[in-house]
């Protein structure tokens, strides 16, 4: 998700280091149980014990635009990897966020407050449950179970329903009068299980973001016709939902690198654009993936296009951007979302795109599913260009790499931000994007100011903002700096190769990219994540003599950020002297930079796009 620029201006104390040699990372006692257990390594891979559960997912729903109620059943065949016997299981109902009661950490529209999700039968294994007597507390539903040995399956079979939230759409609901959707946590699942914490029972509350399971989904949508569905997932019949004109152009965007429209606006006036019964039922299949989105709408065009991902095996992926012909900003968005995927590809992480299509819905939110955006309409083309590559570059963070994201914002939202910053100028040279940086600078040392460790749960507002997104994001621009592109590649591919698929910790991240670095970077981990502290940059002293300069920068703050000194010449022209965090490694205070002048000087100034400092005064000298 990416914050709206105008929640950005809203506005734990932990013991700092009193040294500056390398440790060990501070881990709490129940992370430390986890490596205690052989489930992780400090080696930064899985544990030879680690295991996860999974699911199959069939689910069968009928969603009507008008009275906006979805209606259907969920079939899950649960595995349970874990060693433990279970003797309960934990289900999730996030839709029950509008339920009457349920606690919110915000106010939604009176008019969605509901009944939440009312589960009309279940069964466990073909044994029918009563279904008066579930344990329902807002999103979390507990019900016992005969005891699921370890490496046993269990069958859970539900009927339920509820109505899509009109007025208050938070991620997920109905967009516009005329029947576009976006829907999205519209089944019970089931919570994931893990070597951590056993069951995930924190609650739905609204800021914070999703852990679930890997798991595959096999899904039916039935929706009424001219109705178009758009879905996490391949779509299984496109022959059968579609006219045959319209279904022969889906088959050869997937095939071509030229930008087509699906649907145009001839298309819309004409209609006979879906297959003309009264309802049509659009199949979706997903595997390995820990969320499934749709969306809908009879009033959208559909631009697509697709390109290699995987230069070795040639596959592509196809890249769509369906939006409300209104909306001008999105004409363009096809071309931005193309890029931000070919960049992901080729330059930033450089690693294949890792799923067959990609969708940007024209929605009401800033929000990201596998294989789904759900993005809002904006005023600026940089708006437009931020926002498509922020939420896209989300299909690796946290989708493909499963990390857990209501209790570390920053293992995604950080990384969904120096995508941002990286791939923003690779769409349009002429941008810089410094989304983040300012608020940090101004912020920065405040009693709002919390290690970016903190858990999510336990931050809101411009402290959750901060921790989850341009500050991760500059401990991950830092060391990327400190490492050279190439080995920063070597590091991260280490651990996406180690880790995809699963459950890392932020102490599974921290030792897989010290390992992949084949470096020890625990002293900048701990300075930068864990600790309290500020970036202050000073530039202490100026010595010069026949054009040579000798400039002492120092550290005023604890928190270590590269060195950018910004020469301006008296033509106007400037050059920058750089070094990277290694000047700080050791614990010193002061650095000097040295260069010499072949014409005059007027200025010196610390300064860089991605560097933030908590006092600039200190930053410029005026040579005299």
């Amino acid at each position: 998700m990416r914050f709206p620029k105008p929640l950005i201006a809203l506005a734990l104390l932990a013991l700092s280091s009193s040294t500056f040699a390398q440790q060990q990372l501070p881990m709490p006692r129940n992370i430390a149980a986890a490596y205690q257990k052989g489930t992780r390594s400090m080696s930064g891979a899985p544990g030879q014990n680690y295991w996860q559960n999974t699911a199959d997912y069939t689910i069968k729903i009928d969603y009507n635009p008008t009275s906006r109620l979805l209606a259907g059943t969920v079939d899950i065949d649960y595995t349970n990897n874990s060693p433990d016997t279970l003797k309960q299981i934990v289900f999730k109902l996030y839709p029950n966020l509008y339920q009457k009661g349920a606690p919110r950490a915000s106010s939604i529209d009176s008019k969605d407050v509901s009944e939440g999700v009312q589960i009309e039968r279940l069964s466990v294994n073909g044994e029918g449950q009563d279904v008066q007597k579930l344990r329902i507390d807002a999103t979390n539903l507990t019900m016992r179970i005969k005891p699921l040995a370890p490496k046993q399956k269990a069958r859970f079979n539900i009927a339920y329903h509820y109505t899509l939230n009109e007025g208050s759409h938070m991620r997920t609901g109905q967009v516009d009068p005329q029947g576009a959707a976006f829907v999205a946590y519209f089944f019970p699942r089931i919570a994931v299980y893990d070597d951590v914490e056993g069951w995930n029972r924190i609650p739905y509350l609204g800021p914070q973001e999703f852990y679930n399971d890997f798991c595959r989904f096999n899904t039916e949508i039935t929706v009424p016709k001219d109705f178009v569905v758009w879905a996490t997932g391949d779509l299984r019949n496109a022959s059968e939902v579609f006219t045959k004109k319209f279904a022969k152009r889906l088959q050869d965007a997937e095939k071509k690198d030229a930008i087509v429209a699906i649907i145009d606006s001839v298309d819309l006036k004409r209609g006979n654009i879906t297959a003309q019964n009264a309802r049509n039922t659009w199949k979706f299949e997903a595997d390995n993936v820990v969320d499934f989105a749709f969306a809908t709408s009879n009033h959208y065009l559909w631009n697509s296009t697709s390109l290699v991902v995987d230069p070795k095996t040639k596959r592509r992926t196809r890249v769509d951007v369906a939006f409300n012909p209104a909306h001008r900003d999105f004409y363009e968005v096809i071309h931005f979302a193309r890029k931000t995927v070919e960049a992901m590809s080729y330059s930033f992480p450089k690693w294949p795109f890792p799923y067959s299509h990609e969708t940007v819905f024209d929605g009401l939110d800033q929000m990201e599913y596998p294989m789904m955006v759900n993005d809002n309409p904006v005023e600026t083309r940089e708006d437009a260009i931020t926002l498509t590559d922020h939420e896209i570059f989300h299909t690796m963070f946290p989708f493909y790499m499963g990390t857990n994201e209501t209790k570390y914002g920053w293992m995604d939202e950080g990384w969904a931000t120096i995508g941002e910053w990286l791939i923003s100028p690779m769409i349009e040279p002429k941008m810089v994007d410094d989304y983040g940086v300012e608020p940090y600078s101004m912020m920065a040392g405040t009693e709002i100011d919390l290690p970016i460790t903190t858990l999510s749960t336990q931050q809101s507002g411009t402290a959750f903002f901060l921790n989850s997104y341009p500050k991760p994001a500059f401990g991950y621009l830092y060391v990327k700096d400190l490492l050279g592109d190439e080995l920063f590649t070597k590091a991260l591919h280490h651990y996406i190769t180690q880790w995809n698929g699963k459950h890392p910790l932020p102490w599974d991240f921290f030792n897989a990219m010290n390992a992949g670095a084949g470096r020890d970077l625990n002293w900048f981990w701990q300075r930068w994540f864990f600790d309290n502290g500020v970036p202050d940059l000073a530039i202490a002293n100026v010595q010069q003599q026949n054009g040579a300069y000798q400039v002492t920068v120092e550290s005023k703050g604890t928190k270590p950020v590269p060195v950018d000194l910004v020469i301006t010449y008296a033509d106007n022209s400037t050059s920058t002297v750089h070094k990277t965090i290694a000047v700080w490694e050791t614990g010193v205070k002061t650095t000097q930079l040295e260069f010499t002048a072949q014409k005059p000087v007027k200025k010196l100034e610390l300064k860089h796009t991605h560097t933030s400092d908590a006092n600039r005064a200190d930053n410029v000298y005026v040579v005299k």
